[in-house]
């Protein structure tokens, strides 16, 4: 019973660690997107531009996304200290 507890966790914190990850991954996509469509439309090929525009838009995502994203955290670490005891013989 244990081992299935101990499995069931590792799922769940790669599904939260997913889920957490996602929204600034999708951010990045989609800014990586718009400056390629951007650049084969005016021909400008400068390194800078694609860069740019992504590190922005994921630090405003994260900064927007930051009190959802602690607000999981939290409720993780709380539920997972509180199962300490189920784990000690």
């Amino acid at each position: 019973m244990e081992e299935a507890k101990l499995i069931g966790l590792g799922i769940e914190t790669f599904k939260i660690a997913l889920y957490l990850a996602l929204p600034t991954l999708l951010a990045g996509l989609v800014a990586g997107l718009a400056v390629s469509i951007f650049q084969a439309t005016t021909q400008i090929n400068e390194m800078t531009l694609s860069f740019i525009p992504k590190i922005i838009i994921v630090v405003l995502v994260i900064i927007m996304t930051m009190p959802w994203m602690m607000n999981i955290m939290i409720e993780f670490t709380t539920r997972l200290i509180n199962m300490i005891p189920t784990f000690i013989f």
